[in-house]
């Protein structure tokens, strides 16, 4: 699924306009953002967590060339999976 998937079934779940079901996924999407912005954590029960990672710098290789590269550090965003929800993946039907 998509971010116009999921819209579309919000939008048919709740009986909304395509407007303000996009105006709903935007919502959660810039808390989402802002949060992790600010180093904070998401945790969703039942579903998994989003945390940002620090990732120190590094010389990397450019794999076309072979010539060293420096990598200067960053920040990600990390997903780590819900224990209910990995059950529920690997459940066998």
């Amino acid at each position: 699924m998509n971010k116009s998937g999921l819209i579309e079934a919000l939008s048919q779940k709740l009986n909304l306009t395509e407007k303000k079901a996009i105006d709903v996924v935007n919502l959660v999407f810039k808390g989402f953002t802002d949060e992790l912005k600010k180093g904070g954590r998401i945790e969703i029960r039942g579903f998994g967590s989003f945390v940002v990672k620090n990732y120190e710098a590094y010389t990397g290789r450019n794999p076309k060339t072979g010539t060293k590269i420096k990598v200067d550090p960053k920040k990600l965003p990390f997903f780590k999976v819900g224990k209910e929800l990995k059950d529920r993946v690997d459940k066998k039907s």
